[in-house]
C-alpha cells in the first residue's frame, strides 16, 4: 500500500542529487533562536533519519506545515558532506541539531555508529552547517575516540553542559560518554572523570534536560547491561566531575527502567524538565514512566500502561507500548503532553499495524488519552500487518501556531510490492488535542529512498 502517490518535484530531486542547496520561498532571517530551524525562517524543521538508507531528509516547516516539495535529503555522497556511503554506516541512526557556529541558523548533527575508519573504533558524528538557502555552510566529522569498543554516535546532544554560555556536543558510544569544546572541530574529547557505567554495558540512547537544576543540564543514559537487563542512569556535574553525581534510576526487570526510549519535557509547569521513559517489554504490552524533576531530586516514578485509567486500549503481548516516547505542548496550555508509540498494536484484526497514544497532561498525572492509527478517520493510509505505525514519535510546533504537532514513523510500511520502505505522518496540534485535518504523509520512495528495508522514519528530530 502506498501512503500517498506523490513524487518529488524535479527541481528538488536535482538539488538532492547535486548538493545541499534548496531555494526557499520568503525572506529568511539570520536571527532564529530555534535549535532546529536550519534555514532561519522562524519555523521549526523536521529531520527524518533513515539509517537503512544511510540518509537524513529535512522537511522545512512553514505556516502550512511540511511537505516533500520543500525538502532536501543528505547522505555521505552529497556534495560537501565528508565520507562515502557504505552499507554498514547507519548514517542517520541519530539526529540532533543546534547552532554550532553561532550564525543564527541551526546545524544538522548526524550520528553514524556503524562508520568504519581505519585505525579507529567504529562510529562518527557529522556536523552539517545550515544557512539561508538550506545546507550550504560546509561540514566536518568527529570520529570515535580510542577509549571505546565502538558504535560512537549512538546518541548526541547539543547543550551548554558546563554553563559557560556556549553549548557543547556530547556523544555516547556503545560503552562510554564524551563531550567536546564546541562542535568538536579540535578533535579533543573529554570523558567521564568518574566512570559509573557497569562492565559490559551497551548504551543505546541519551536524553538531557534541566531535571534537577534550572540552570544546568543533567544527562540520562540508557541501554542494556551485559546480561541483557535494562540499564538507566542519570548524571549531572560540571567540568572536572562528570560522573561523580551519577544515580542509578532503574535496571534489570524494573518497569521504570528503559533500554529503548526516553524524552524530557515540563509536564507540570514548575520550570524543571521531567523524565519520561518507555519500556515496551513491561507487563503484558509495555508501559511508560514519568519522573517529575525538582530541586536536586527526581520525584517517585509513576508508571502508566494501556490498562491504566483513562488510557485507551488494553495491554496485550507484543503491543510494544512505550517503544517510542515524545513530550511537547500539543494543546498550548503550557504543559508538555506525551506521545507514546505502540508499533506492535493490533488494530481491529490487523496485527502489528501499530498506533500512537496522545496522553494529555493534567499537571502531574495522565488520565486522558486518545489513540491514533491508520484506521482513524482522516489519517491517510490503511492499517496493514507489520506496518509498525508509532515506531518513532516526535512532538514539535512546525507551523508556529503555539501548539506541538505529532510526527510519527511506520518503518514497516510497504510501498506497492516493496517491503518495509517506511513512511511518516504529521498530525497538527490544536487546543483540544491532535487533529487529522490537514494531515500530511509521505514515504521513502517520495524522496528516492524506496528500497526494501529502508525503514524511512526510523529517527525523527
Amino acid at each position: 500500500m502506498r501512503v500517498r502517490n506523490l513524487a518529488i518535484a524535479a527541481s528538488v530531486a536535482a538539488l538532492a542529487a547535486a548538493g545541499l542547496t534548496l531555494p526557499l520561498a520568503g525572506t529568511a532571517s539570520a536571527a532564529s533562536t530555534l535549535k532546529d530551524d536550519y534555514d532561519g525562517d522562524g519555523y521549526r524543521d523536521l529531520a527524518i533519519g533513515t539509517p537503512g538508507a544511510n540518509s537524513v531528509t529535512v522537511t522545512f516547516g512553514s505556516a502550512s506545515g511540511v511537505s516533500e516539495g520543500r525538502s532536501v535529503t543528505v547522505t555521505q555522497d552529497t556534495a560537501g558532506v565528508p565520507g562515502v556511503t557504505e552499507a554498514e554506516d547507519e548514517f542517520g541512526e541519530n539526529v540532533t541539531s543546534g547552532d554550532v557556529n553561532d550564525d543564527g541558523y541551526a546545524d544538522l548533527i548526524v550520528g553514524a555508529p556503524g562508520e568504519k575508519v581505519t585505525g579507529k573504533p567504529s562510529g562518527s558524528v557529522t556536523v552539517i552547517k545550515g544557512g539561508k538557502t538550506g545546507f550550504t555552510g560546509g561540514s566536518h566529522v568527529v570520529n570515535a575516540p580510542a577509549d571505546t569498543a565502538g558504535r560512537f554516535g549512538e546518541a548526541t546532544t547539543w547543550n551548554d553542559l558546563d554553563t559557560d554560555g556556549a553549548p557543547q556536543l556530547a556523544v555516547i558510544s556503545g560503552d562510554n560518554w564524551w563531550y567536546y569544546s564546541g562542535a568538536g572541530e579540535d578533535g579533543r574529547a573529554y570523558g567521564l572523570e568518574v566512570d559509573f557505567l557497569p562492565e559490559g554495558v551497551r548504551l543505546d540512547g541519551m536524553v538531557s534536560g534541566n531535571f534537577k537544576y534550572k540552570d544546568g543540564f543533567g544527562y540520562v543514559l540508557y541501554g542494556e547491561r551485559a546480561d541483557g537487563g535494562a540499564y538507566t542512569a542519570h548524571m549531572n556535574g560540571g567540568a572536572g566531575d562528570y560522573g561523580y553525581q551519577a544515580e542509578l534510576l532503574g535496571e534489570g526487570d524494573d518497569p521504570a527502567a528503559t533500554r529503548e526510549a526516553a524524552t524530557a519535557g515540563d509536564v507540570d509547569g514548575d520550570g524543571y524538565d521531567d523524565l519520561i521513559t518507555g519500556n515496551s517489554r513491561d507487563g503484558k504490552g509495555g508501559s511508560v514512566t514519568v519522573r517529575l524533576g525538582g530541586d536536586r531530586a527526581f520525584g517517585a516514578p509513576a508508571t502508566y500502561d494501556q490498562d491504566s485509567a483513562g488510557i485507551p486500549g488494553a495491554g496485550e503481548a507484543g503491543d510494544g507500548f512505550g517503544a517510542s516516547v515524545a513530550a511537547g505542548d500539543v494543546t498550548g496550555d503550557g504543559l508538555a503532553d506525551l506521545a507514546v508509540g505502540a508499533p506492535g498494536e493490533t488494530v481491529g484484526t490487523v496485527a502489528g499495524t501499530g498506533s500512537v497514544t496522545l496522553l494529555k497532561s493534567s499537571g502531574s498525572t495522565f488520565t486522558s488519552g486518545k489513540a491514533w492509527h491508520q484506521e482513524t478517520a482522516g489519517v491517510p493510509g490503511v492499517a496493514e500487518e507489520g506496518d509498525h505505525f508509532g515506531a518513532s514519535v516526535r512532538l514539535k510546533d512546525i507551523n508556529r501556531n503555539g501548539k506541538a504537532d505529532l510526527a510519527t514513523g511506520a518503518t514497516g510500511e510497504d510501498i506497492a510490492a516493496t517491503r518495509d520502505v517506511g513512511a511518516v505522518w504529521v498530525l497538527r496540534g490544536t487546543s483540544t488535542g491532535l487533529t487529522s485535518s490537514y494531515a500530511a504523509s509521505f514515504n521513502g520512495s517520495d524522496f528516492g529512498l524506496g528500497g526494501a528495508d529502508a525503514g524511512f522514519g526510523r529517527t525523527l528530530r
